[in-house]
């Protein structure tokens, strides 16, 4: 009976675990740089958070970014670029009203959504984010890192 009752113990350990492990393993606050450290910014970021996290390529990623300001930002862009081992590999722009709900003032977060391609070679990529306002002059820019794992579940894998 003891034995039993270890057994059960165990399992009951095990999946406490990874009921409390699972949900840190697939999403990530990651670490900012700002592009010019002794810049002052009128947007502040203050948290960058990856879900899932490590990426896969072949399914969709979230990106969201907590910041605050001072200011009243009625419209602008985000200009993202993409490097891979010091290669610059991809290049996009969004209007801001389209990743967060305009005027912005406060705090905010701004949150943008998508799959990478299956085929993206794994490893570490680097991504500069610049935020302008509608004028053009630059708002913020961060830069983090990324990484992206060797190889996306497919359905049929999953669904065995």
């Amino acid at each position: 009976m003891a034995a039993v009752s270890m057994k059960l113990f165990i399992v009951v350990i095990l999946f406490s675990m990874c009921v409390i492990l699972l949900p840190l393993a697939s999403a990530k606050s990651t670490d900012f740089d700002y592009c010019n450290k002794k810049g002052n910014y009128a947007v502040k970021v203050s948290r960058v958070d990856i879900t899932p996290y490590p990426v896969k390529g072949g399914k969709e990623t979230t990106f969201s970014i907590a910041a605050t300001t001072d200011e009243n930002i009625s419209g602008g862009k985000l200009v993202i670029d993409v490097k891979y081992l010091f290669l610059h590999v991809h290049q996009e722009s969004h209007d801001i009203c389209k990743e967060t709900s305009c005027p912005v003032s406060g705090d905010f977060v701004i949150t943008h959504s998508q799959a990478l391609p299956g085929m993206t070679p794994p490893g570490s990529y680097t991504l500069t984010m610049r935020m302008a306002d509608g004028s053009n002059q630059e708002l913020s820019c961060i830069t983090f890192g990324f990484s992206i794992s060797l190889i996306a579940e497919s359905k049929a894998v999953a669904d065995i």
